[in-house]
């Protein structure tokens, strides 16, 4: 592992420990009761996720043939892509070294469910965790975290500069354009300022996407894999980057310069608890309960709730109902005076 994934794991490991030096409170050392994972659970998650979503691809691939209306296809396959959503937030988990117990399940699953995914494990591992180690420092952004200008960077920015910001922000493009985008070319390059093992699990990743692309071409052909491929790695990804979204930009967020950073706010007002109904909570592994995770990264996504049922701390600040997430769509810079994501206008 380089340097610099080294010292992001050991930031993260910080965060789930209780530290003197950052003045955790006296409950935060409950937070490592719910770390250990259970591997029959683990298991469990594996069987009731992936199975289903093979049974939908097979059942697509059975309307193409048959000549059913495409409409029943993509009904399909909006439900297959909410277990790919599902699938995605299981190969989180094997980033942060929290499905399983030991390293080896972790790596090996990582860069099974990252194949399904279209991402590369290493790679996103490198990101994601400078992403925990920086989340809500406006002197650390660009690291797997949604671009975010301040008001006074916006106006002294470039008429260009802020053309293709405005274009970035818009929900369009962020969220229905970004999906595609992201999984299908983004993902297929290094992340920025990534190590040789990163960049070789990208080209690793990269060449057996060509080979499952190939070879389901040749088995059920090509306009059968994209008429379902794509809307279904389509739709996930959507619904994947709206859930990133609001977990780090809604009303109320915390965001601070690196000298007045504090890791506790970071994780109880710079990630948002996103309540979401049972059904769509599933779905998305209990990543609603993203102050929580924040706070340890280590907890399974199948013991995050329990966390939050056991702990009263975690549950003092209000959610983020669904209907009220989606006004934060109109957030777009932050304004350090007023210490506040604002609009445009």
């Amino acid at each position: 592992m380089d340097m610099a994934v080294t010292e992001t794991a050991s930031s993260n490991k910080a965060q789930d420990e209780q530290s003197p030096s950052r003045e955790w409170p006296a409950w935060h050392a409950s937070l490592s009761k719910y770390r250990d994972p259970s591997a029959a659970k683990s298991i469990w998650q594996l069987i009731n996720t992936m199975i289903p979503y093979f049974v939908l691809w097979f059942l697509m691939i059975m309307s193409i043939r048959r000549g059913y209306p495409y409409a029943l296809t993509l009904a399909l396959a909006a439900l297959a892509a909410a277990f790919l959503v599902r699938i995605f937030i299981l190969f989180h988990d094997c980033v942060h070294g929290s499905f399983f117990r030991k390293k080896g399940p972790n790596t090996f699953f990582g860069h099974l469910l990252g194949l399904m995914v279209f991402t590369p494990f290493d790679d996103w591992r490198f990101s994601h965790l400078r992403h925990h180690a920086s989340y809500a420092d406006l002197d650390a952004r660009g690291f797997g975290d949604i671009w975010t200008m301040t008001l006074a960077e916006y106006h002294a920015a470039s008429k260009w500069k802020r053309t293709c910001y405005r274009l970035y922000r818009n929900p369009v493009v962020l969220v229905g354009m970004g999906a595609l985008f992201s999984f299908l070319l983004r993902y297929r390059l290094p992340a920025r300022k990534s190590m040789r093992k990163e960049r070789a699990s990208v080209i690793f990743t990269d060449l057996l996407i060509v080979g499952i692309v190939m070879t389901a071409a040749w088995s059920i052909g090509w306009r059968t894999y994209v008429l379902i491929q794509l809307p279904v790695i389509w739709m996930a990804g959507a619904a994947g980057i709206w859930l990133f979204y609001v977990q780090h930009q809604f009303d109320g967020v915390y965001w601070s310069r690196k000298k007045d950073w504090d890791a506790m706010r970071a994780a109880m007002e710079g990630s948002s608890f996103y309540k979401l109904p049972a059904v769509m909570r599933w779905f998305s592994g209990s990543i609603g309960y993203h102050h929580v995770h924040h706070l340890g990264s280590r907890i399974p996504n199948y013991r995050l709730k329990e966390c939050y049922d056991a702990i009263p701390a975690l549950r003092s600040r209000a959610p983020l109902t669904f209907w009220k997430s989606l006004s934060a769509i109109r957030l777009k810079v932050w304004d350090e005076e007023q210490k506040r994501l604002v609009g445009f206008r």
